[in-house]
């Protein structure tokens, strides 16, 4: 068996400890943060990523902590339907439901069943060295770490990812965006449902059961600049203006939510890169793929991310360089869709002419629903 040394201890690195654990591996996951805390909003599971889960036996402990997502629904801002979706079909016959779920319960659940030393916090990663025979660490804290292999799960700004293919950085995708999770009981919204909203002037809101009562919420605007000064003070007020006269629930929504609680990001990806691997060196998750939100798939990239890996170490066990290299066959096609997939809906979804943007709303109403169960079954069924 192999030692792993692991960099991140975000979704992709936690899930990828359990699968190596499972194949009898030791693991060590080195976290530059001092404490995992309970932050973020919430993420979406689709029902490829929870069978990722079952495989690394960990789906019962997620979906215990996470709400069924099973009807999906497009809107104009005045609450028009463009668009409906029920997963029904896919998710029975997968055997896996569509899971919403705050990010930090799915975090706990992951950390559920680790060994106590397995996630070394407050250690940094500055770079490794690696020869034929394995990989060396160098940690801030200067600390030295071996192992027959470091995998890189450290995020989209990754600093394995930097030395590997230093050329390769993220990309601003134009719009920038608020996020918060509210107890929302109170609304009574249709069990099991989301709904995305695309407005005027580059306007666009969605939402997402995460369980327990509780709704999580994502606000867009365009911005012509990366953490845009004309946003950093903004607050749940300028939020409702922005978004007024939008349908219901949103105004809802925006009222449940407290200042302290908004989460603001710009939205960023990864253009695809030719390569995951070099030797004993391998990208997992956002460190390799990072995404734009708008197909709900980034966390699932990383769940499957690890499933697949188990699968490629089960085939090749002694060979850990022709392991990583077919992961990478198995993995570059489909997150490099997933990635340009993603990148232009956001760019249709943030639309500011009005006029592409009135003949955007008619064409969504007047796709067929074989296209829209198409792009389920690629999304969902592949793995």
């Amino acid at each position: 068996m192999a030692h792993f040394i692991i960099i991140g201890a975000g979704i992709g690195g936690l899930a990828t400890a359990h699968a190596l654990l499972n194949l009898g591996h030791t693991v060590r996951v080195h976290e530059a943060a001092p404490e995992l805390r309970a932050v973020g909003a919430g993420v979406v599971l689709g029902a490829n990523a929870m069978r990722a889960l079952h495989e690394l036996g960990l789906h019962d402990a997620v979906a215990a902590v996470g709400a069924p997502v099973r009807q999906l629904r497009l809107l104009d801002q005045q609450g028009r339907v463009l668009q409906a979706a029920d997963t029904t079909e896919f998710t029975q016959k997968l055997g896996f439901e569509n899971v919403g779920i705050h990010r930090a319960d799915l975090q706990r659940a992951l950390l559920t069943g680790l060994p106590p030393d397995t996630v070394q916090l407050g250690n940094p990663f500055e770079r490794f060295e690696q020869t034929q025979a394995g990989v060396t660490a160098h940690l801030s804290t200067g600390t030295v770490a071996h192992a027959d292999a470091l995998l890189g799960a450290d995020g989209l700004n990754s600093r394995v990812r930097r030395q590997l293919w230093p050329a390769a950085h993220p990309r601003y995708a134009g719009y920038t965006c608020w996020r918060g999770v509210v107890e929302a009981s109170v609304l009574k919204l249709p069990v099991g449902e989301s709904g995305e909203t695309w407005g005027r002037a580059g306007r666009r809101f969605g939402y997402v059961p995460v369980g327990g009562g509780r709704v999580y919420w994502f606000a867009c605007l365009n911005s012509a600049e990366p953490r845009n000064p004309r946003f950093q003070d903004y607050r749940v007020a300028d939020l409702q203006r922005e978004f007024a006269g939008f349908h219901a629930p949103v105004p809802a929504l925006l009222a449940l939510t407290h200042d302290n609680e908004l989460l603001w990001n710009d939205i960023l990806d990864l253009p695809p890169l030719a390569h995951f691997a070099r030797g004993r060196v391998l990208l997992l998750g956002d460190a390799a793929h990072a995404t734009t939100p708008n197909l709900g798939q980034g966390a699932g990239m990383a769940i499957e991310d690890a499933a697949v890996l188990a699968r490629c170490l089960s085939a090749s066990p002694n060979n850990l360089p022709i392991a990583f290299r077919a992961f990478e066959q198995q993995r570059q096609a489909r997150t490099a869709r997933i990635v340009r997939t993603s990148w232009q809906l956001g760019r249709v979804g943030q639309l500011e002419n009005p006029l592409l943007a009135g003949l955007r709303n008619t064409l969504m109403r007047l796709l067929p629903a074989a296209v829209s169960r198409s792009q389920m079954a690629w999304l969902y069924e592949e793995l």
